[in-house]
């Protein structure tokens, strides 16, 4: 796919009239079907795999259950997370894991024939709605990293870690394991242990890993799954061997919406952007070391970040800050994060009087702006979705991995990046329409194809440069 320089800022308030563009949306959407089917988008093999994150937290304040997950629609469920203490893989939450009885649940107790409750039997029972379905153990975590690197420290070490993660594995029933170390050679919690030498021991560590997995595959006659959650700036990159480990691992999750925001691609006109720092940039990185495509599976976020205090100046795009705003879930224990659920976005503030969204189509990415506040959210939706689903099947990549199921309860951001799915609805061209077109394609390209149409893309371009 042709790389976008145009800066296309699609902008409205809610409550203005749209009625012209209403009247063609339909129009839009079988055009969009039909540039599809006819091949003018690059045709290529789907992406096998959506791995989606379930959050052992989100039966708390989210009231999200495993049972709220789309089992149709993924490909694979990575449950967040274990622990690692005493160079041991162990029950991040043991209640909401391993204890918690759900309607349905035998109360005998533990026993031969359901040997835990919780999420993890849940799990069980999804799979056993939808058998293609494959679960991992995801170890470690952003908050969980500190002893990765004592784990990976030594021979005994390793071997510890590899036995205990994999008995874990096999004894809650999961198909694999995706280790989730923020990060080799430090960049994570300022207290997290740290050494020159953990990139060297980060490979050594998921060689122990796969030998003791490959051992139990061999016993039962099945391969069990290793994967890594990978940092996605360069830095993070430099740290860990690419080309010494992926043939160690089924495929990498690479976290590429650990940006300012998660650009697909770089804004020229961004005066902090720091090289490499797009999710393009880190495919191409990696791609560059080695791994091979349908390895790689592109990380992307459910979620927005927010920041407060912002001029109006440039439609509050790359300004200073003065605060951060209390997020989704936030309270006064966990402070102001400025994190945003996709659900608490689309319901409670695409659609805010006031309330102006504007697109960046450098980036690939929406973002909202209040002029009265100095709100700022920057976020993806469906539409920019699209993009990076197209940037993955562009790339002849293994898929997309988001983070996380909790924060979509209408599945309007997965839709948007499952393979068989038909492209984004676009409703009164708000935020899509003519200008998910014109970023797929360039504006001559959409002129051409709305030949007849001048006057209203005459209009809109008018609109979009300002």
């Amino acid at each position: 796919m042709p790389r976008r320089t145009t800066r296309d800022r699609l902008a409205y308030s809610a409550g203005k009239p749209f009625a012209a563009w209403r009247t063609t949306s339909a129009l839009l959407c079988t055009l969009l079907c039909a540039l599809l089917v006819l091949g003018v988008f690059p045709n290529h093999s789907e992406a096998s795999r959506v791995v989606g994150y379930y959050p052992a937290w989100g039966i708390y304040d989210r009231g999200f259950e495993i049972a709220d997950l789309p089992g149709e629609k993924l490909t694979h469920i990575n449950y967040a997370f274990a622990n690692l203490v005493g160079g041991q893989c162990v029950l991040g939450d043991p209640w909401a894991d391993v204890e918690r009885h759900l309607p349905g649940d035998p109360w005998s107790g533990p026993g031969s024939d359901v040997p835990y409750f919780g999420n993890f039997h849940q799990l069980d029972l999804l799979q056993e709605q939808h058998p293609g379905l494959q679960t991992l153990i995801s170890v470690g975590g952003w908050t969980w990293s500190g002893n990765f690197s004592d784990a990976a420290l030594t021979p005994a070490s390793r071997a510890q870690f590899a036995t205990s993660c994999a008995d874990f594995m096999e004894f809650y029933g999961f198909d694999g394991i995706d280790i989730d170390w923020e990060y080799p050679g430090g960049g994570g919690l300022s207290p997290n242990t740290s050494r020159p030498e953990d990139t060297e021991n980060f490979t050594l560590l998921l060689q122990a890993v796969r030998s003791e997995l490959d051992a139990r595959g061999a016993t039962h006659s099945r391969h069990y799954l290793l994967t890594i959650a990978a940092g996605a700036g360069a830095d993070k990159i430099a740290n860990i061997e690419v080309e010494q480990i992926h043939p160690h691992l089924d495929f990498i999750n690479v976290m590429t919406y650990d940006f300012n925001n998660a650009p697909l691609y770089p804004s020229p006109a961004d005066p902090t952007s720091t090289p490499g720092a797009n999710a393009d940039a880190a495919i191409q990185n990696f791609l560059g070391r080695g791994v091979p495509a349908d390895k790689l599976v592109l990380g992307v976020p459910f979620y927005g970040r927010g920041v407060q205090g912002v001029a109006n100046v440039n439609e509050g795009l790359f300004q200073g800050f003065t605060g951060t705003p209390m997020g989704t879930w936030d309270d006064a224990t966990s402070g102001a994060t400025g994190m945003f659920d996709y659900a608490d976005i689309a319901v409670n503030y695409v659609n805010r009087p006031g309330m102006d969204m504007y697109r960046d189509s450098d980036s690939g990415v929406p973002w909202l702006h209040d002029p009265s506040n100095g709100f700022f959210l920057s976020y993806d939706d469906p539409a920019s979705l699209a993009l990076k689903k197209e940037s993955v099947l562009t790339n002849d990549l293994g898929g997309v991995m988001i983070w996380e199921m909790s924060s979509d309860l209408e599945d309007q951001l997965l839709n948007a990046v499952v393979p068989d799915m038909p492209p984004p609805t676009v409703p009164a061209l708000n935020p899509g329409g003519l200008g998910l077109l014109a970023t797929l394609l360039g504006w001559a390209a959409t002129r051409r194809l709305l030949r007849g149409r001048e006057s209203l893309l005459g209009s809109r371009e008018k609109n979009a440069s300002g």
